[in-house]
């Protein structure tokens, strides 16, 4: 598989997560940890059913203590991390902070060995973060309106979290993404007991809320974590970083086609900078040159 097909499988990961709040929305007002619990642990199940089929994925988990701590700290302490934030701070601060997570992972691949930070990287991923300022402050000011707080610096570190995560899953690139299984599952059993010890368990009313949880889980919390190891390890993960940007508006064209909210003007601004932005990273992948063909007879 080369660089060219991984990039796009880890874009995959970007589509699904763009549903994650149109979903969470729909489960209703089941409690934050216990929601992550439900679907963190389906998102671990995706893998696990495969395993009486595929006995070297469980043998896959028996890997050096370092791998576990970048990808438990990854996918549990990020969200967990993320959970506190959005309790400690205006949730529209916390997501502008914590939406740093692209920008800081095209700094940080440039580090890796065999990648170089380039012009039109910069360019794209700086405008890709100029489109999720747009999308999520309506076009309204950019500050921290009740100074700075703890969920701010919650913020910053959980941007720091995840950014570290993607680009030193890079390092590990001969390790399995059935890893990824355990990861979800060790974060379901830690916001298991951190909804037993800070809220009231509530459990889905209806049958659409029920469902909503089953796709939350096993897509943008199954599924999606999948393939973005996948992309990080073998595609192009300055491009993916760029093209992550793209998330924060998917999601909201996709509250807005099922009818939570209104159309607002920095919807199209948002657009025109992260589409812009996006061809502009990945532009030695779209504008690619083909190589010629040689004439028959031709030297």
């Amino acid at each position: 598989m080369n660089k060219t097909v991984a990039t796009f499988i880890g874009f995959i990961a970007i589509l699904t997560w763009a549903f994650l709040a149109l979903l969470s929305k729909a489960a209703g007002p089941v409690p934050p940890f216990q929601l992550a619990a439900m679907a963190f642990f389906l998102g671990g199940m995706v893998g696990v059913v495969s395993w009486p089929f595929r006995p070297q994925a469980i043998r896959a988990l028996a890997q050096p203590w370092q791998v576990w701590a970048v990808g438990v700290a990854g996918i549990c302490i990020y969200h967990c991390a993320y959970f506190f934030a959005i309790q400690s701070a205006p949730a529209i601060e916390v997501s502008l902070i914590a939406y740093l997570w692209p920008l800081l992972i095209v700094v940080f691949a440039s580090f890796l060995p065999g990648e170089r930070l380039r012009r039109h990287h910069i360019i794209g991923v700086l405008l890709g973060l100029a489109g999720a300022v747009a999308i999520i402050t309506k076009g309204g000011e950019v500050g921290l309106a009740g100074g700075l707080m703890p969920g701010h610096l919650i913020a910053l570190f959980c941007a720091f979290v995840w950014s570290g995560y993607s680009v030193l899953s890079r390092r590990f690139g001969a390790v399995p993404v059935d890893m990824v299984a355990g990861y979800c599952l060790i974060t379901a059993v830690v916001t298991f007991l951190l909804h037993l010890g800070l809220e009231e368990t509530v459990w889905p009313q209806t049958t659409s809320a029920w469902a909503a949880i089953v796709i939350l889980g096993l897509v943008p919390l199954g599924l999606g974590f999948y393939v973005w190891d996948w992309g990080c390890k073998h595609g192009d993960i300055m491009v993916l970083g760029a093209l992550s940007y793209a998330a924060p508006l998917l999601s909201v064209l996709a509250l807005l086609a099922f009818g939570y909210g209104e159309f607002h003007w920095s919807v199209a601004l948002a657009c025109a900078l992260i589409v812009a932005g996006a061809l502009i990273a990945a532009k030695d992948i779209v504008f690619r040159r083909r190589p010629q063909p040689v004439a028959a007879g031709g030297q």
